[in-house]
């Protein structure tokens, strides 16, 4: 079984569909359904249930998986080690971040590491931010652009290049949302709105529900929850649209093009800031390419966004 066979089976591990890991590998979903196949027979074991509907891990094949992630990472290491004598850097990094930042910080990231090491592929994946440090740590990418948890898991090395506020806000008082239940329209400070009444819109997950949940915990406030949607970007179209109050991070509303349809709330207290950075497994810090990323990071205090 060679590397290649290995990531072919870890990209449909990733999508669970036939279709979409066939594309990304360069070949037919038939071909590529003959190789996993090919290897199930080898391995003696089923790493894939899968009917006309459906693809899901087995046991086992969650178990080969993890055996198949970490062989392509010595792999990699083996052989960037063999180069490093050279000074030219070749390989795959993996990183994953939300749209919004990918926006906001990938080209100051990335700008000069391309200059330097020209020869190595970046691989992006954009998603939902709440699950970037569980790519991370499950293996599925080298690298994240994330929020800092308040408490951060024992594997993972985390750099903060910027900080963001998180902000309330409300469609604009002449848009759609003018007669919206539990706000006084003449008023945008804390004193008119009626939180229980207010209908809101918030992550699913993620640090801003966190410190939402716990602002409204500790101010005895059982919200009115009207939707609950996976990235923040959703949160400030449906404001816009006079669905409810959400909650973002600043740089959401920096870089949406519907920012003007809403307006933000004067909230006392405000929700604490968080911190963005880069995160990875601490052990991954060992491979020259992850190394060689991290250790060109701005070293300048963070950045902060009004």
């Amino acid at each position: 079984m060679d590397n290649r066979q290995l990531k072919q089976f870890l990209t449909l591990a990733e999508t669970l569909h036939f279709g979409r890991a066939s594309t990304a590998c360069h070949l037919s979903a038939s071909a590529l359904s003959r190789a996993i196949r090919a290897m199930e027979e080898d391995l003696g074991v089923t790493l894939f249930e899968r009917d006309n509907r459906s693809v899901a891990l087995t046991p086992a094949g969650e178990r080969f998986r993890r055996h198949a992630r970490e062989l392509l990472n010595q792999w990699d290491d083996i052989r960037q080690s063999l180069l490093e004598d050279s000074n030219e850097l070749r390989g795959e990094l993996s990183l994953y971040c939300s749209v919004t930042a990918s926006y906001s910080f990938l080209y100051d990231i990335l700008a000069a590491f391309r200059a330097r090491h020209p020869h190595v592929e970046l691989k992006l994946h954009t998603g939902d931010p709440a699950v970037a440090l569980e790519r991370v740590l499950m293996g599925h990418e080298d690298l994240a652009i994330a929020a800092r948890p308040d408490v951060l898991p024992a594997r993972l090395a985390f750099t903060d290049f910027a900080e963001s506020p998180l902000r309330f806000i409300a469609p604009r008082r002449d848009g759609p949302g003018q007669q919206l239940e539990g706000i006084d329209e003449t008023g945008a400070d804390e004193t008119s709105i009626d939180w229980a009444r207010v209908p809101m819109i918030l992550s699913e997950t993620g640090l801003a529900r966190e410190r939402f949940d716990a602002w409204c915990h500790a101010r005895g406030i059982k919200p009115r929850l009207y939707a609950q949607v996976a990235g923040n970007e959703a949160i400030v179209s449906m404001v816009g649209l006079g669905f409810g109050i959400g909650v973002v991070p600043q740089i959401v509303l920096d870089n949406s093009p519907l920012a003007d349809q809403v307006r933000i709330l004067d909230v006392d207290p405000p929700l604490t800031p968080y911190k963005v950075g880069l995160c990875v497994q601490e052990k991954r810090l060992r491979h020259p390419l992850v190394r060689a990323l991290w250790e060109q990071l701005p070293t300048s205090p963070q950045r902060p966004i009004k």
